[in-house]
């Protein structure tokens, strides 16, 4: 191998978040691919933009793609599989052994962001009635890195608990493990959510954590760095969400492939907008009467949506971290009205006192300060309200949260300024 084949390897093992951005912007990068070493190349397509798994991994010849999948981690290996055609992903399953063939197809089966497909295969078993040298010794033998302890099973494949590396590296080779057996009391099934994932990380403050059937027979088990990163890729994908923009579109990613994803919910944003802009045409009279009323239209919806996003907010990230349940909704929605009430009266009254000097009207200034009010309010009830009724109705709040609430928070500010202005018409 060339020298500079070597410092290819060497820095796409080393730093393949850095190399998966520089390939993200390479039109040839299935030939870098192809060029690279096994292990470079699986190193290579954890990080790579998920849009770009599958003609990368197509790229490879049949050998290839059987040893990406055998030494990628769980997460990619199912997302590639899960980008194939049926007859695609048959053909890379019949290349790899049946014992891997058969958990792959099990795993295909898990709901996304499950237990199922974060763990990883275990590859040896520690058992109870070895010794420290023994296991010591299979250890040596496997390919774990970053290992810090090891689960133990009975002879039935039942999780007995946990070993640290530090015990046994103090203790004699000769001492059975079970001596030095800590017990095990935070496990995940194989559908636990993420969020049970990030909790039971959080509770046992653990580097990892084992997963069971309903037996308590060991599975896998999930790394905290594995379950970290699936964590922060959804967080941000549900922030891409929020605004309509797809959950796998990444900053290099083709234009193409943005607009296929962007147009259909900015579409849907337009029809959203049509429906606000029809609310204002039904008090047209009005405002052709009292031209003032157009200048100041976008000030009422403009806070109403600045007060409803931090409303929706403060839920989601509730929902999110189960500070709150839909249960709760009604101390939330208590919460956000009070919220707004107070904040609505403070704004009446500085836009009120502005509106008065600038236009020095009474009347006018009146009607601003009501409709503030009463758009503060609704947009606090409406932040609190949407993404509780979208994920009582087994939606994701992060999909369609922000378009709804728009919506919301632009007609009900209309409403509450352009009514508000024709009840008070004869003070303006």
């Amino acid at each position: 191998m060339s020298l500079a084949a070597n410092l290819r390897e060497y820095y796409v093992e080393h730093y393949p978040a850095d190399a998966a951005r520089v390939l993200d912007q390479d039109t040839a990068a299935e030939q870098v691919l192809v060029e690279l070493s096994d292990v470079g190349a699986t190193r290579l397509l954890d990080y790579v933009d998920p849009a770009r798994l599958k003609p990368l991994f197509l790229s490879l010849n049949e050998d290839r793609r059987a040893a990406v999948l055998l030494q990628s981690r769980i997460r990619t290996a199912m997302l590639i599989l899960r980008s194939l055609s049926e007859p695609e992903r048959e053909d890379a399953l019949n290349s790899l052994p049946s014992r891997v063939k058969t958990e792959y197809l099990e795993l295909l089966e898990f709901p996304e962001r499950t237990a199922g497909r974060y763990m990883d295969r275990l590859g040896t078993r520690y058992r109870t009635d070895q010794s420290v040298g023994e296991a010591l010794d299979l250890l040596r033998d496997s390919s774990a890195v970053r290992t810090r302890s090891l689960y133990l099973v009975t002879e039935d494949d039942v999780l007995a608990g946990r070993v640290d590396l530090q015990d046994m590296a103090l203790a004699d080779p000769a001492t059975p493990m079970s001596e030095l057996l800590n017990s095990t009391q935070e496990v995940a099934s194989l559908t636990s959510t993420e969020e049970d994932l990030v909790e039971l990380f959080e509770k046992s403050r653990v580097d990892s954590i084992p997963v069971v059937d309903h037996d308590h027979k060991l599975l896998g088990i999930i790394r905290y760095g594995n379950l970290f990163q699936a964590a922060e890729e959804a967080a941000t994908a549900g922030i891409q969400r929020m605004v309509g923009a797809s959950a796998d579109e990444r900053a290099l990613s083709t234009p193409v492939f943005a607009v296929k994803r962007r147009l259909v919910w900015l579409h849907i944003n337009l029809l959203t907008a049509f429906l606000a802009a029809s609310v204002v045409g039904l008090f047209e009279s009005t405002i052709a009467q009292f031209t003032a009323l157009a200048i100041l239209l976008p000030v009422v919806a403009g806070q109403s949506g600045n007060a409803g996003s931090q409303a929706l907010a403060v839920t989601m990230r509730g929902l999110a971290l189960k500070e709150i349940s839909t249960l709760q909704w009604r101390a939330v929605l208590s919460k956000e009205v009070q919220i707004g009430v107070i904040n609505g009266v403070a704004l009446a009254l500085t836009c009120g006192l502005g509106v008065w000097l600038w236009s020095q009207s009474s009347g006018l200034a009146l009607v601003i300060a009501i409709a503030m009010l009463t758009a503060m309010v609704m947009a606090g009830i409406s932040g609190a309200l949407v993404p509780m009724i979208l994920q009582r109705l087994g939606q994701d709040p992060a999909t369609a949260s922000s378009i709804i609430l728009t919506t919301v928070t632009d007609v009900s500010g209309f409403l509450a300024f352009l009514g508000t202005a024709t009840l008070l018409s004869g003070l303006l």
